[in-house]
């Protein structure tokens, strides 16, 4: 089993439901977030495009915050979700510096935060909260694993990016272009 995410960045408007159904689903401290919406130009004028994009933690096959964490309170769970074991969390800042996704954040209480694939709900059958909120059905969750997938068949029929491929970090979230 290898959990994934795909967003189709041409399905996405940018209307931050995601960003709002994981703040309320995870209990997300006001000001702060686990997901985001980043715009993109490319081109140059009058030829320009946008891109919109919902971002989180890539939730790394080769994740460098794993690597680094000094007491192993980010570790990797069933399906490559990477997890932060907040009782264990020094709130060194360590696996902050080494995200070259800028994916986590110091929470107010101490300890170090970031998605999680709302894998307290996957467990139970149920999509990630964002997916499950997405009004325009932009986000897709599932096992890389099992070709009969919804993830499986849009990443095998529709051409796709990751961020900073560049990093060797061989990341779980998926830009369908």
């Amino acid at each position: 089993m290898r959990y994934a995410m795909a967003i189709d960045t041409k399905k996405c408007v940018g209307c931050s439901d995601c960003v709002v159904a994981c703040q309320i689903e995870n209990n997300v401290p006001t000001g702060y977030c686990r997901d985001w919406v980043t715009e993109t130009v490319y081109g140059s004028y009058p030829q320009l495009e946008l891109e919109l994009r919902s971002e989180r933690c890539n939730h790394c096959d080769n994740a460098p915050c794993v690597r680094c964490c000094p007491t192993g309170a980010s570790h990797i769970v069933e399906g490559g979700v990477v997890l932060v074991e907040a009782s264990k969390c020094i709130g060194c800042g360590a696996c902050i510096e080494s995200c070259p996704y800028d994916a986590r954040f110091s929470h107010p209480d101490g300890y170090v935060d970031k998605c999680t694939f709302c894998i307290h709900r996957v467990r139970k059958g149920l999509e990630p909260a964002c997916v499950a909120a997405c009004p325009t059905k932009c986000m897709y969750f599932g096992d890389l694993d099992d070709p009969s997938s919804d993830i499986s068949k849009m990443l095998k029929n529709r051409k796709y990016k990751v961020l900073a491929p560049e990093a060797g970090t061989k990341p779980q979230v998926y830009y369908l272009i």
